[in-house]
């Protein structure tokens, strides 16, 4: 168990590193995309944020990988497809209990899924942040728009 435990924590770890890595590059794409947002365009600020939802979607899917190449690498699975398929039941905490591990790697189960409400709540954190961030500077453009036009 004490195993299953550092391989689990170490793993969450490896995650972590690169959700902050994620998030960084966030940042960067959506400061270099600013003149889109204080547009008065509601698609040029969606595109943004699309893409800022896009990258936080892609860096889920590699911590899926890596917790699903670990389920290889410890033998779990066969095949990396199903260690994929697992390691996302898990890290979305859906649980659907069609394919289970052994008993001597079960308690990883559980770790990633508590690895993936964390990073998927800091993926929603970092998105929402751009949401409400890019309308309302596309809504101030607006208003400065119409005050213009009004003199």
């Amino acid at each position: 168990m004490l195993h299953n435990l550092l391989l689990g924590l170490s793993t969450m770890l490896l995650c972590l590193m690169l959700q902050l890595v994620l998030v960084l590059l966030v940042l960067r794409y959506y400061r270099r995309n600013e003149h889109l947002i204080d547009s008065v365009s509601f698609a040029a600020s969606l595109r943004v944020v699309g893409g800022v939802m896009l990258l936080l979607v892609i860096g889920n899917l590699a911590q899926i990988a890596i917790w699903g190449s670990l389920f290889l690498y410890l033998e779990e699975f066969g095949n990396f497809s199903a260690a994929f398929y697992h390691s996302a039941v898990n890290f979305a905490t859906l649980g659907y209990g069609d394919v289970v591990m052994s008993e001597k790697h079960k308690l990883l189960g559980p770790l990633e899924s508590l690895n993936g409400i964390l990073m998927i709540g800091v993926s929603t954190s970092a998105l929402m942040g751009a949401l409400q961030n890019a309308m309302h500077r596309t809504l101030k453009a607006l208003e400065n728009k119409v005050d213009s036009d009004d003199t």
